[in-house]
């Protein structure tokens, strides 16, 4: 999508950001229970070790928000949920702008390439409520896509950004009325990336899934 874009000659300044984190038995693997501090203070406790991406997804969103962007797009082979949901073929979408989302979804079957929103359903976030930190890293066994997208959440835009050393902000941090910014769009895409048996122009393998329709998204905002 950033080659796209960069080849296009969208007029956008892009940053590029790769979290990336695979599961490593070791002596010093975090465990159920442990309570891990991101990178704008939020504490989060550990209640499954497999949900570790959106761990280092969320530092990503951190310093993605520290810039002020009108847009953030994150893109995240994050949940078996969402497969449950709406199958290998059709990743799911989630936004803090419902017309945006929509936008994408329609421009998703323009350009057969197809995407499909699914709600950041707010009553699910007290599955992620903790006794022990601000909030744990997995809900309940229902509608494990949308707690995690609400996890994530959770670290996008001015309004979560935090001092991240030590318990307490710095004197005057909470008088934040000369810092208000407007929360930036965003746009979180939870996907398979992989197609599991070969059709017309997608092979079996692995799959750079909703790249054209975010692409299209993009151009007629910015084009």
């Amino acid at each position: 999508l950033a080659s796209l874009g960069m080849d296009s000659g969208l007029d956008v300044s892009l940053r590029v950001l790769l979290p990336i984190v695979e599961n490593s038995i070791s002596g010093s693997a975090f465990r159920p229970g442990d309570v891990l501090r991101a990178r704008n203070g939020k504490t989060t406790e550990i209640g499954n070790t497999d949900a570790e991406g959106r761990l280092i997804l969320s530092d990503a969103l951190v310093l993605a928000s520290e810039e002020d962007p009108d847009m953030i797009i994150d893109m995240a082979t994050l949940t078996g949920a969402s497969r449950v949901a709406l199958g290998a073929d059709v990743p799911s979408i989630f936004s803090n702008d419902d017309g945006l989302a929509r936008d994408l979804q329609d421009l998703s079957a323009t350009v057969e390439d197809p995407l499909w929103q699914l709600p950041l359903w707010k009553p699910y976030a007290k599955q992620l409520k903790s006794a022990c930190a601000d909030m744990k890293n997995i809900g309940a066994p229902y509608g494990g896509a949308i707690t995690a997208a609400l996890y994530l959440s959770e670290f996008v835009g001015p309004t979560n950004l935090k001092v991240a050393s030590g318990d307490e902000e710095e004197e005057g941090d909470d008088d934040s009325s000369d810092k208000k910014k407007d929360e930036p769009k965003w746009l979180h895409m939870d996907v398979m990336a992989y197609n599991q048996a070969s059709t017309p122009g997608r092979p079996e393998g692995g799959e750079a899934m909703g790249m054209r329709a975010f692409f299209e998204l993009l151009r007629q905002r910015y084009g």
